[in-house]
């Protein structure tokens, strides 16, 4: 007798239907079943941020979550937003601020920007600020990931 779970997720708008462990974790999920590596695991418990993606819009940290949450949701990972020939307006920001050093943590102070700059387009450097708090980067004093966070503002204000 099998305890797998049969799931139906939407990832990056495509439908999955797989069986999974009840335990397995959803970055997990994301990374070793759907190969969709951009999303990292980092401290897998919850502090660090790397592993953020969004689950019907909202950013969370998918090593906090099991796969089978995602039953009938939609999760969209880092891979979603864009590609070197069309890069998101925050990806381009990151690249031209210099706001990647290793590039670890990168995807999930992305995954975590995205809703903050859909709801706050033209954010104060403490709002950046308070917006990057749940994410750690152990390269960098974060300035110019402050930095890449306003000229995306920008960009995406003007191309509105």
């Amino acid at each position: 007798m099998s305890n797998l779970k049969t799931i139906t997720v939407t990832v990056n708008g495509k439908h999955y239907t797989r069986d999974v462990e009840p335990r397995l974790l959803l970055s997990d999920f994301i990374r070793h079943h759907l190969g969709l590596t951009g999303t990292h695991v980092g401290c897998e418990h919850g502090v660090c941020g790397t592993c953020t993606v969004l689950f019907d819009g909202e950013s969370v940290r998918s090593c906090l979550m099991f796969a089978v949450q995602s039953d009938g949701h939609e999760v969209t990972t880092v891979e979603s937003l864009g590609d070197i020939d069309n890069l998101h307006p925050l990806q381009e920001a990151f690249m031209e601020a210099h706001a990647v050093q290793c590039g670890f943590c990168t995807s999930g102070f992305l995954m975590s920007l995205i809703p903050f700059l859909e709801e706050n387009p033209d954010p104060t450097e403490e709002e950046i600020r308070d917006a990057l708090a749940g994410n750690l980067c152990r390269c960098t004093g974060y300035q110019h990931i402050v930095d890449a966070v306003k000229l995306a503002a920008e960009n995406m204000a003007v191309q509105s």
